[in-house]
């Protein structure tokens, strides 16, 4: 667990990096009529965890339950690949966005509530804990926390090809 929130830490210093130095008018502006500006990737960002942290609440209250241990063996990791395109559920897909102070806070706030969540809860218990991912079916709480940092991972990376593409312009 420890490695995980080393991830959730460290890619969240760097996208929050990427997006704080970013020119308060390029933040809402997208770069293609089918395309997220960065605000709206933010907005996903947020949406998603704190979906996660949701579902992982509601499971820890209830009995433990188990991950089928082939489901163990899906690497995280692949979520931060970006040669697939993927339609976001419409639960996480983001309608409007704040203001950029306000969101970034919002943003970092969600984060300390799932790293409190789980230094409350530990490992042992996010392992018995159940998350349904859309597109991975699923998950235990410790993989649901990692695909958390690697999805993160995944966005930074959309939003650096956003601000090339909106400079380029």
């Amino acid at each position: 667990m420890k490695s995980t929130l080393k991830r959730l830490d460290s890619v969240h210093q760097a996208l929050s990096a990427s997006v704080n130095n970013l020119d308060p008018a390029l933040f809402p502006r997208r770069p293609g009529e089918n395309e997220w500006s960065v605000a709206e990737v933010v907005h996903h960002l947020c949406l998603v965890e704190e979906r996660v942290l949701k579902d992982l609440t509601k499971s820890v209250q209830g009995p433990p339950a188990n991950v089928s241990p082939w489901k163990k063996l899906i690497p995280m990791r692949m979520v931060s690949v970006r040669f697939k395109r993927f339609k976001a559920p419409k639960a996480v897909e983001p309608l409007g966005t704040l203001p950029k102070d306000e969101l970034l806070n919002t943003y970092d706030e969600i984060r300390s509530r799932l790293k409190q969540f789980c230094a409350d809860h530990g490992a042992p218990r996010l392992r018995k804990a159940l998350f349904k991912h859309p597109f991975l079916g699923d998950l235990d709480g410790v993989a649901a926390v990692s695909m958390v940092a690697f999805h993160e991972q995944r966005h930074n990376k959309q939003i650096r090809e956003i601000v090339k593409k909106l400079t380029s312009l």
